[in-house]
């Protein structure tokens, strides 16, 4: 359910559910500001947080500090949203330097980056990264496979092969384009536009998803994500609604097929990023969407 003016009243209707959910997960909340992190070292201090299928590193990096993956079985990504901050990521085949406000995507195989001045960066990967999946504070909550979610596979590798591919988040605003959206083989990732203030209630965009989850990565302000849980003939495995208060930093993992929204509410700026894995087809489909699209091709089956 959009309203006009939202992007999204554009795509194309999903089809339908062929089946009736016989279980539900619960929505998973990683508010990073109310718990120790799980590393902590010279190079800085770090918090997980994972889905189904991705998993969420928020960093604050000492000057210097340097964050190694060796024999990283996939690619990942990272953002770098501030505009005081430059990462440096050195693989075998180069060193290349990330610029303020981006993100980037990282081959598998060995990597380092390096955070000259310090800051704080968000790495991405999937959970076939099973070292850092055992790490996450939410770890409990897959100990088993979350229903309605297919198993995870990766999209097709670049045309031109794996490198460190990097790309500003200065992108022009575009009434036809929802928020500024990246994919790799593993993720996609939606840097949405920054709201001031208060999100209008009387414009909420409630919809659901039938077999991903969405993960919701508030990085600035104060958000309310409101989940529901669909009735189904098994009144046991009804779930009440939440309304769940999440600041910054934080990770709010919303699994299928709940209808959710959520709502900015503090006086300043308020900034979520939105994850999948693996990509999304829908957002892949609208031309202009996906920004790095040429240089990610979807599965020839779509």
């Amino acid at each position: 359910m959009y309203t006009a003016q939202d992007p999204r009243s554009s795509l194309a209707p999903a089809a339908r559910a062929t089946s009736t959910p016989t279980a539900f997960s619960a929505a998973s909340y990683c508010r990073f500001y109310e718990t120790p992190p799980q590393d902590t070292d010279q190079n800085g201090r770090v918090w997980y947080g994972r889905g189904a299928n991705f998993l969420v590193a928020y960093t604050l990096a000492e000057q210097g500090g340097a964050f190694s993956r060796k024999g990283q079985i996939d690619e990942w990504a990272i953002i770098v949203p501030d505009r005081d901050v430059r990462v440096e990521i050195e693989t075998p085949a180069s060193t290349t330097v990330v610029e303020p406000y981006s993100i980037a995507f990282v081959p598998p195989g060995d990597s380092t980056v390096r955070v000259p001045t310090g800051g704080r960066i968000i790495r991405i990967f999937s959970t076939q990264s099973a070292d850092i999946a055992a790490k996450c504070e939410n770890a409990a909550t897959y100990a088993s496979a979350p229903p309605n979610i297919p198993p995870f596979q990766p999209w097709p590798a670049p045309k031109d092969g794996f490198r460190v591919r990097a790309y500003s988040l200065d992108v022009g605003g575009d009434s036809g384009r929802f928020g500024r959206i990246f994919r790799c083989t593993t993720l996609m990732i939606n840097y949405l536009d920054p709201r001031m203030g208060p999100r209008d209630t009387a414009k909420l965009s409630p919809h659901h998803h039938d077999d991903f989850e969405q993960g919701s990565l508030v990085l600035d302000g104060d958000y309310i994500h409101d989940i529901r849980w669909p009735w189904t003939p098994d009144m046991a495995i009804w779930r009440e609604d939440e309304h769940a208060q999440c600041g910054a930093p934080s990770l709010t993992v919303i699994p299928p097929p709940t209808v959710h929204t959520s709502r900015s509410i503090a006086p300043g700026l308020n900034q979520m990023v939105d994850l999948f894995s693996p990509p999304r087809v829908d957002f892949s489909m609208k031309p202009g969407w996906v920004l790095n699209a040429d240089d990610y091709p979807m599965p020839e089956s779509r």
